[in-house]
């Protein structure tokens, strides 16, 4: 089941301009857009996603990811894939740290306009409170 769980979650993420996936370091597959790490997934169903510190803990708040779980007072987070339910939810998250990525430099750079940030928010269905922080770090509009 877990390589079927990693097959579907691959397929979806490189499907986004500018995504690759390749060998993570201690093992799984990591997910880059261009050279930046959007988050990677341990053949165990781990999921590591690196995000802003602010956005981190309001996803913790809301109970979608928990802290690292071995760098705890990083801005990484830490969820795990066990049925359905979990692969969208890690998706979302794979997703919202692209759109982080997107804004930034290097990443839009990539992307080329390509990625409509603001629509990809939505489609999201993130909380109010989510989308205040996504804008407050980004610059942009919620």
């Amino acid at each position: 089941m877990m390589q079927t769980v990693l097959e579907t979650i691959t397929h979806e993420i490189t499907s986004w301009p500018g995504m690759s996936a390749g060998t993570h370091r201690f093992g799984g597959v990591e997910y880059n857009l261009g050279t930046t790490e959007i988050g990677h997934i341990h053949g165990n169903g781990m999921v590591d996603i690196p995000f802003n510190s602010k956005l981190r803990d309001q996803l913790i708040a809301e109970g979608l990811a928990g802290p690292h779980h071995l760098l705890k007072d990083t801005g990484w987070i830490t969820t795990f894939v066990r049925d359905e339910a979990d692969v969208e939810r890690a998706l979302k998250l794979y997703r919202l740290n692209y759109l982080f990525n997107a804004t930034r430099r290097h990443g839009r750079d990539i992307v080329g306009g390509q990625v409509d940030v603001q629509a990809g928010l939505a489609a999201l269905g993130l909380s109010e409170p989510l989308q205040a922080v996504f804008a407050a770090v980004t610059g942009s509009n919620p």
